[in-house]
């Protein structure tokens, strides 16, 4: 069975060799990296695959994205420490997390209530108190915190939710897959003078983003 100094190794290993060495070079990205305990995240009998360089599942049938990705999406947002960001797909909580040793406030919404209680949690467990979740459809955002310095989307879309687009700041970015129900781009946009201008990054796989504005079911 793995111990904490055993789970530290692994993290440090994650950083260099999946992220490091992808050209992901963000020190606040790297040393949130370093600092979460991802295994914490994922269900207990899966803790052995926590730091491996692909998806887990967590339940419901959604994953916690591999570690590459969720580093990726995050220096994407280019996060100074002052903002507040909007998440969309709490699922396990990591990305929450990630998220809250970066920015300032971070609030996340999970339509999956058994999901969002247990990222919760977790958050509480951990004292990352700047963490805000809701459950809801997350393509309607959380208006009443708008405007967000930072959107970011963890599952795939046909197109950017209407009100995620209302919901961003000026200079704001927004991350999300878009795509059909098996492959998506995974993009960034960003809000300039009132429009979004959208520049692609990588192919990428999630499950869909279940709302009104997306996937209907």
């Amino acid at each position: 069975m793995l111990d904490e100094t055993d789970y530290k190794s692994l993290r440090e290993n994650m950083v260099d060799c999946q992220i490091k060495a992808r050209g992901i070079n963000g020190e606040k990205v790297l040393k949130a990296m370093r600092e979460i305990p991802r295994h914490l995240f994922i269900p207990e009998q899966q803790r052995s695959y926590a730091y491996e360089d692909f998806p887990v599942p967590i339940g419901e049938g959604q994953t916690i994205s591999q570690p590459h990705i969720v580093a990726l999406m995050t220096e994407m947002l280019q996060l100074k420490g002052h903002e507040k960001v909007l998440e969309i797909g709490t699922g396990s909580g990591y990305q929450s997390a990630i998220l809250s040793k970066i920015a300032k406030e971070v609030y996340t919404v999970e339509k999956i209530e058994y999901l969002a209680l247990k990222a919760e949690k977790i958050f509480k467990i951990l004292g990352y108190n700047n963490i805000k979740v809701k459950i809801g459809d997350g393509t309607e955002g959380w208006s009443e915190h708008a405007p967000y310095d930072g959107i970011i989307i963890t599952a795939g879309s046909p197109k950017i939710p209407e009100p995620l687009i209302e919901q961003i700041s000026e200079d704001g970015r927004l991350v999300i897959p878009i795509g059909d129900a098996f492959s998506q781009d995974l993009t960034v946009a960003q809000k300039i003078k009132g429009k979004l201008t959208k520049r692609i990054i990588c192919g990428c796989i999630f499950v869909p983003l279940i709302g009104k504005h997306a996937w209907e079911k």
